[in-house]
């Protein structure tokens, strides 16, 4: 089965972070759903929905820990199935598709401005304001904030070992915004200037903790012990439905050459070197969690969760039900 080289490419960048951000990931993700859905060639339905869900589980491959990669993935893909016995072409299954992804696309964008609208109400004149790596959601906060008129600093860490950071710092500098870039190892020293933390996140478990980029669990304890108030902008499909059934959120390790030479490696064969790109939060170390819905302590989550993941879940209960009736009659 032939996957188009447009498709392959939005993989490999996913895989190679040259598209980052867990809402670009997923944008991307549906984006490259409905590219594959209008290059197809075939006329057989069966034959369609086989490619489809081949190009899915590409795409899924990429990058384990972004959440919102898989949210995409099911918000596209479940329109298709859930509407399976009613379709009766290439045609109307290729519509529910490229509907369903463009869809996701600007409901994703919808989000980011509303997390921004509501989030700037969390900030007050003449706060300090610490971020970390780069996160579409939290600078959709803090550039409202900006825009409202609010005389706000920031202070953004490098984020290592991809420095994200310094992309952070260029786009709040293009907007007129007081920014001072720190290396990550500063925080606890610079907490102590510091009013807000405002962070994102890659996914929100059902316990309300956050799994974001490497780094964001010491900020938050710095934070817990400079009584500083820690936010989290994620969007509703940053919350993970399979947290409710007990599955654990993979935290992705990347490759060793992300943080030391090729050259160093070769030389020195018996050092280990680890890259965990995420780490996880606890929920009592946030105060709020900011979403296009509102407002919402992050032991709220699962209340997210069974609002929008409702069915997810009791599809997934229904396998295991399904599977484990098949094993006691065999």
């Amino acid at each position: 089965m032939n996957i188009p080289k447009e498709v392959l490419e939005i993989a490999d960048g996913i895989r190679s972070m040259k598209i980052r951000g867990a809402g670009r990931i997923a944008r991307s993700a549906a984006n490259a759903l409905k590219i594959a859905s209008e290059m197809y060639t075939g006329n057989t339905l069966n034959e369609y929905i086989e490619y489809i869900k081949t190009i899915a589980d590409v795409l899924l491959n990429t990058r384990p820990t972004a959440v919102s990669l898989p949210n995409a993935i099911n918000f596209v893909i479940s329109r298709l199935m859930r509407k399976i016995d009613y379709i009766s072409d290439v045609e109307e299954a290729r519509n529910i598709v490229e509907g369903a992804a463009s869809e996701f696309i600007v409901r994703s964008k919808e989000a980011l401005k509303l997390i921004g609208v509501i989030g700037a109400k969390r900030i007050r004149d003449e706060d300090v304001i610490l971020t970390h790596c780069n996160s579409s959601a939290a600078l959709s906060v803090i550039m409202k904030a900006y825009e409202e008129g609010k005389n706000i600093k920031v202070f953004a860490t490098e984020t290592r070992p991809k420095f994200q950071g310094i992309i952070t710092v260029k786009i709040l500098a293009s907007k007129g915004i007081d920014v001072t870039l720190i290396p990550d190892s500063a925080v606890r020293l610079i907490m102590k200037k510091v009013d807000k933390v405002i962070v994102g996140a890659d996914a929100v478990a059902a316990n309300g903790a956050v799994v974001n980029k490497i780094g964001t669990s010491q900020i938050a304890l710095a934070a817990h012990e400079a009584r500083v108030r820690v936010f989290v902008a994620a969007e509703t499909y940053k919350f993970s439905p399979a947290t409710v059934t007990g599955e654990l959120i993979i935290i992705e390790e990347r490759k060793p050459s992300e943080v030391v030479s090729t050259a160093f490696l070769e030389e020195h064969p018996k050092i280990r070197v680890r890259n965990p790109a995420f780490d996880v939060t606890p929920a009592d170390y946030i105060d709020a969690i900011i979403t296009e819905k509102g407002v919402i302590p992050p032991q709220a989550a699962i209340l997210i969760l069974k609002e929008e993941y409702g069915w997810v879940i009791s599809d997934y209960l229904l396998r295991i039900s399904s599977s484990e009736e098949g094993e006691t009659t065999k």
